[in-house]
């Protein structure tokens, strides 16, 4: 008892000490500076390389008859609960809805824990409701009367790795664990498989700083694209360590052959093809580090070939000073992103919605927003629209989904995973609060 008093009250003294290392954390704009198309970058103000800058939202879940707050117009409820740390969603043809249960994989015991900066960076995903263990299952969720509840769950696919993206081309399941494509058979209507996955391919995988793998398969599913993050946050643990990293890959499902389909996207997570222009779109968890207001994540249609900064610049050609040596070439080549998403708002979730039944949500996309742990204040913990016209964006976001932080700032929940479904509505994967939430017009609502 002593033991872990001394841990909690080691850890706060800690997490104190890190929140007020770096004071100066750049000029007060507010969090809407950081959207659009040319967002406000102010001038850097670089945190200590051993301390960085904390103000996590602790995660506390959803207390009985809690709920997010819906804008005028939608309707929340619950379409799943006691869920375990679910993060992403994909829906079959046949309507069922697959959740990926998970987290974060331990570390080889080859790589060391960071020092007393990777230990408090541990601390804080702990506190904000991560890093507790990975189910390493994908669930199956089944709305048979579709009346905007899932009635059925089962345990559709377990003993995984943790799974992240999921993609159906013809009778073939793929999974992107931390470490590898896998597939599996599927059956329509199947609600377990119980066959071993078979490996299509190898992901980067070691350290993993950004252990997410998402997936998308291409229309004609000829290709499977994979999002693979950073190992790091600019290149500290050394470039040779970046290897197919920070990058989209190109996978062949048949053959498994890989290569980097474009590459400089520190994290990027979620991926969709725009309906109207069929470029590939994704969006990017940009560096943290040099301010409150410093780098915005963003969304941005992605160019096969093309090269976004990473790790030597940001938003086009800012270089990174902390970033030794530069690749002066490289930066020229630096593609500027389409859209700024808000700095350190952590936008994960992204899909494009047509017309969708969400009232005046329509023809844009929606991006799930996890939540800042190093800003002051606080930034994200939303799920916004953002309006698109002729296949570009348009104006300022529109919040869909409020209320994942409390009065006192406390995290009762975060969205990941977002997702329209066959019947218009959107579904939001939130791992704080164990639920999958579903948002529809309000003439929709269960009765």
């Amino acid at each position: 008892m002593a033991a872990k008093r001394f841990y909690r009250v080691f850890a706060c003294a800690a997490l104190s000490m890190f929140a007020l290392s770096s004071c100066d954390r750049g000029a007060e704009l507010p969090e809407s500076a950081g959207y659009g198309p040319n967002p406000t970058l102010p001038d850097p103000h670089a945190s200590p390389s051993w301390a960085p800058h904390v103000n996590v939202a602790s995660a506390i879940g959803w207390q009985p008859g809690e709920k997010p707050t819906a804008a005028p117009g939608l309707t929340v409820q619950a379409f799943a609960t006691g869920l375990d740390h679910p993060r992403w969603l994909y829906q079959l043809p046949n309507g069922d809805v697959l959740v990926a249960e998970t987290d974060a994989p331990p570390k080889p015991e080859n790589i060391g824990t960071g020092g007393l900066r990777g230990f408090v960076e541990g601390l804080v995903m702990r506190s904000a409701g991560s890093h507790k263990g990975s189910a390493n299952r994908i669930a199956l969720l089944r709305d048979a009367d579709q009346d905007g509840v899932a009635e059925l769950r089962t345990a559709f696919l377990d003993k995984l790795n943790s799974p992240f993206g999921i993609a159906l081309v013809g009778d073939q399941l793929f999974i992107a664990n931390a470490d590898a494509l896998v597939r599996v058979p599927y059956k329509e209507g199947a609600t377990r498989i119980e066959t071993p996955p078979q490996k299509v391919a190898d992901l980067p995988a070691g350290r993993n700083h950004h252990w997410t793998k998402s997936l998308l398969a291409s229309r004609d599913g000829s290709k499977l694209y994979v999002g693979v993050g950073s190992n790091s946050n600019v290149g500290e643990n050394g470039l040779e360590e970046e290897k197919d990293r920070a990058a989209i890959l190109e996978i062949d499902p048949l053959t498994g052959a890989t290569r980097v389909f474009a590459s400089g996207l520190r994290n990027p997570v979620g991926m969709d093809w725009n309906p109207t222009t069929g470029a590939l779109w994704v969006s990017v968890n940009e560096r943290d580090e040099i301010g409150d207001n410093l780098v915005p994540d963003y969304m941005t249609s992605v160019q096969e070939g093309g090269f976004y900064g990473w790790p030597f610049s940001y938003w086009g050609q800012h270089v990174d000073e902390r970033v030794a040596p530069q690749d002066p070439e490289l930066v020229k080549k630096a593609i500027k992103p389409d859209y700024g998403l808000g700095s350190h708002t952590a936008s994960l979730g992204f899909t494009f919605v047509g017309e969708a039944k969400l009232g005046a949500f329509q023809n844009g996309a929606i991006i799930g927003q996890h939540g800042s742990w190093n800003r002051t204040p606080r930034a994200g913990y939303r799920v916004i629209f953002v309006r698109f016209e002729n296949g570009a964006p348009l104006g300022a976001p529109q919040e869909v989904l409020t209320g994942f932080l409390n009065a006192k700032e406390e995290a009762r929940g975060r969205p990941v995973g977002v997702m329209v479904d066959h019947n218009g509505g959107l579904l939001v994967a939130d791992d704080v609060g164990g639920m999958v939430w579903r948002v529809s017009g309000a003439q929709q609502a269960k009765q």
